[in-house]
């Protein structure tokens, strides 16, 4: 019984070891940058600022410093050019959502363009939030490495009130968030404009959630508007 007992601990502890030498993949919030970006090139020129070219080059000039400190073991400096990639991707979403509110009495810009524009932004406000919460949460990806489980944080998952049995029993044993979970944290509120399994805990969490449902209601009010003067 000790034996048995003994092993049971050493395994626990090895499976510790193992979830704190396997960081969460970095690839997911790549793409995000990449894919935000993007949709800021596929809006027209009314509602972009300076050369289509200029945005989509400052995202790339920050974002590349950021993933070779990041696998040259430069945690703080990769965390420095994330953190500014974030802040150039808000800016970009709230210049562009600016222009397009601006751009709705003039009806210089037709409508089917300002409705694709708007669906764009409303995506892009997914993935930039989404890698707001990812950034922030619990000191962001580099701290959460540093743990053998995610206990505490911003928001509340469900496998944070799970315990250590039922989480090994459901194959969650040494869970912790990746980007994905915070992706799906920003889906849903955008579209319920509120948390829905995962509550915020912290007051900076909550006014993130506040304002990404602000700007998200905002872009759907554009939406059902312009929809309604087509009709």
């Amino acid at each position: 019984m000790i034996l048995a007992k003994n092993r049971l601990e050493k395994l626990v502890i090895m499976e510790e070891v193992a979830q704190q030498t396997n960081p969460e993949p970095r690839w997911p919030a790549f793409i995000a940058v990449l894919a935000g970006g993007g949709l800021y090139t596929a809006l027209p020129a009314a509602l972009t600022f300076g050369p289509r070219w200029l945005f989509p080059s400052v995202i790339l000039a920050l974002l590349i410093p950021t993933v070779i400190s990041h696998h040259t073991g430069r945690s703080r400096l990769s965390a420095i050019f994330g953190f500014a990639v974030s802040v150039a991707l808000t800016l970009g979403l709230i210049i562009s959502l600016i222009l397009l509110i601006s751009a709705l009495p003039a009806h210089k810009t037709a409508p089917e363009t300002l409705l694709v524009s708007a669906a764009s932004l409303w995506a892009t406000n997914i993935l930039v939030f989404a890698l707001w919460y990812w950034r922030l949460d619990a000191g962001g990806p580099h701290q959460r490495d540093k743990r053998a489980r995610h206990s505490n944080g911003a928001f509340l998952f469900p496998q944070m009130m799970m315990s250590e049995k039922a989480l090994r029993e459901a194959g969650q044993h040494g869970w912790s968030p990746n980007f994905f979970d915070y992706l799906f944290l920003a889906f849903n509120t955008n579209t319920a404009f509120s948390p829905t399994d995962t509550p915020a805990l912290t007051r900076w969490s909550k006014g993130l959630m506040m304002l990404q449902s602000l700007l998200s209601l905002l872009i759907i009010a554009l939406l059902a508007a312009r929809a309604v003067n087509i009709l």
